[in-house]
């Protein structure tokens, strides 16, 4: 069976069981904590991060890559016939947005930086998002909608009322839709810290 290295709170270990979740292969899923990483963590992961997917001898450990590989084993939600442009959202949040992200919510990290600057960046990317979203990113979700919202989310944390004020009605409706659902709930379960020996923890 394979194995999932993941971190409850990580947007990128959400992602990657959002995209397990809606293929319905199974996994043994491993709670990492960061700052106690398991010896057999860092010996399958190159990068030492989560989320980190075991298959056999092949090993992946970028978030996108394991949702599209779940995906490709099974997609009866149809999230992969997206249209391209679905791709260049993902590019655009995974990059530069992301980028500004981490510059607003961990601006102590970046000193010289003005956070408020990383900020409005982000806010161009939302606010364009706000107008391509309907009720989803397209007429119906697509892996554009899960590879992206566990981002938006983080953003909106930071500051949940400045965002909840900011002029963005289809955005926030999209991200509480999300909030509220039970597909978020599957995903953050509380598993406990997974040492070797422990027994195995299914999921989904």
């Amino acid at each position: 069976m394979p194995i999932l290295y993941s971190f409850r709170r990580c947007p990128y270990a959400m992602r990657a069981r959002l995209g397990l979740a809606a293929s319905g292969v199974a996994v043994e899923l491993r709670e990492v904590v960061l700052r106690d990483k398991p010896t057999a963590f860092l010996s399958a992961s190159p990068s030492a991060t989560v989320p980190c997917l075991v298959a056999g001898s092949q090993v992946i450990d970028e978030s996108f890559d394991i949702m599209t590989w779940a995906l490709a084993q099974s997609d009866p939600e149809g999230w992969l016939e997206m249209p391209e442009a679905g791709h260049s959202w993902i590019t655009e949040a995974d990059g530069p947005f992301k980028h500004a992200l981490d510059r607003t919510k961990y601006a102590t990290r970046y000193p010289g930086e003005d956070p408020e600057d990383h900020r409005a960046v982000a806010h161009a990317f939302l606010a364009r998002l706000d107008e391509q979203i309907d009720t989803w990113i397209f007429d119906r979700p697509t892996l554009a909608d899960y590879a992206i919202l566990p981002f938006v989310r983080q953003f909106a944390f930071i500051d949940k009322a400045r965002f909840d004020a900011e002029d963005w009605p289809a955005l926030q409706g999209w991200l509480e839709r999300f909030l509220t659902s039970d597909r978020f709930s599957g995903i953050m379960t509380k598993y406990p810290q997974w040492v070797d020996g422990d027994p195995v923890t299914l999921f989904p």
